[in-house]
């Protein structure tokens, strides 16, 4: 992978959110037991994206409402359907749109009225947006040229190699394939090294290998201080770009931090859970008498497909089960842990 430009400001270089380390009133004691920890400051110091109570009406449609979060530096995927507000508080977080409501602080300040601020911003817009008779050095020169750097012409062939695009191509980006195109906004974005990369949906149009380069290049910048912001609507592009996640529906905020964590918040919904083993179905005859089964049915290959509210009885259940009938347990696999499916669930408990 080629190196990136050299660090530019990061968030250690700028002013803190407001109201950084400004922890809010604990909460009561319960009497007869031992007083709760103080809450965790909000926003964190470190935070470099930063929205509070931010609403955006377009006349009588509400696109996002009454959203807040802060994001540090690392990469965080920010995931839903199309229409459920993504870009639409994308462009509130780059300062092309004004709030109705609410606040928003990203790179050291308001990216709708400060332009050092805005200058540490990059961003992968989903739509083109590019010159379609010009060359590839030619634009992503001039976004260098706007953002005021130092030789413009070396630091876009540096951009362009970073993305696997030979900056000689004398052919316009009109005649480019549409990932082609993609590469060209990615370059744009990256040229001045900005502290806040945000990029909406920007592994459209990319192939395999092409993708895999570019989800390196987002972790390579996350792990060199950046804060890397990726939308996708695709939940196993989402999965890959990293843990940290911002789970938008319908407008709303429905979920975020760790997938894992907030597929915790399934726990009280029945699971799914495939199991393989000898003597599947006279296993599963003998499981469906237990009440922390809520279904069991046994497939064509012949495992197990088990619907549970109860995990930890079913597996005890399940290992004494196997015992019991002399039956190999060959693999125990959870079918609802992944983003799919605390998506669908997040998505139905925000309608």
């Amino acid at each position: 992978m080629s190196a990136v430009t050299p660090p530019g400001p990061t968030a250690a270089g700028m002013p803190p959110p407001p109201g950084a380390g400004t922890a809010p009133p604990p909460p009561a004691p319960t009497p007869g037991l031992p007083p709760p920890p103080p809450p965790e400051a909000w926003p964190p110091a470190d935070a470099t994206v930063v929205a509070h109570q931010v609403s955006k009406s377009f006349g009588s449609l509400v696109a996002v409402s009454d959203v807040t979060f802060a994001v540090r530096p690392g990469v965080t995927a920010l995931l839903g359907p199309n229409g459920a507000g993504k870009s639409t508080l994308i462009r509130l977080l780059c300062g092309l749109t004004r709030a109705s409501t609410g606040s928003v602080w990203v790179a050291g300040g308001d990216p709708r009225t400060d332009l050092e601020a805005r200058g540490r911003i990059g961003l992968v817009p989903q739509q083109d947006g590019v010159f379609e008779r010009e060359r590839a050095l030619d634009i992503v020169a001039l976004a260098a040229t706007l953002s005021r750097l130092g030789d413009p012409v070396a630091r876009a062939r540096q951009a362009l190699a970073t993305v696997e695009l030979d900056p000689d191509m004398a052919r316009p980006v009109g005649a480019f394939s549409k990932g082609m195109r993609q590469r060209v906004k990615i370059a744009m974005a990256i040229v001045h090294d900005p502290a806040v990369l945000v990029l909406d949906e920007p592994l459209n149009g990319l192939d395999p290998r092409q993708r895999r380069h570019m989800i390196g290049l987002f972790h390579q910048l996350g792990e060199n201080g950046r804060t890397v912001l990726v939308s996708s609507h695709v939940l196993e592009e989402v999965e890959r770009f990293g843990s940290h996640v911002l789970v938008v529906a319908q407008g709303r905020l429905a979920a975020q931090g760790d997938y894992h964590a907030i597929r915790a918040l399934m726990d009280d919904q029945p699971l799914r859970i495939r199991v393989r083993c000898s003597q599947s179905r006279l296993v599963a005859a003998s499981l469906i008498q237990s009440p922390a089964l809520a279904g069991c049915t046994v497939a064509a290959d012949g495992s197990i497909e088990i619907t549970t509210t109860d995990v930890r009885t079913f597996r005890r259940q399940l290992a004494a089960t196997c015992q019991h009938l002399g039956s190999r347990l060959e693999e125990v696999m959870p079918l609802d842990d992944d983003l799919e499916s605390v998506f669908r669930y997040l998505v139905g408990i925000a309608r």
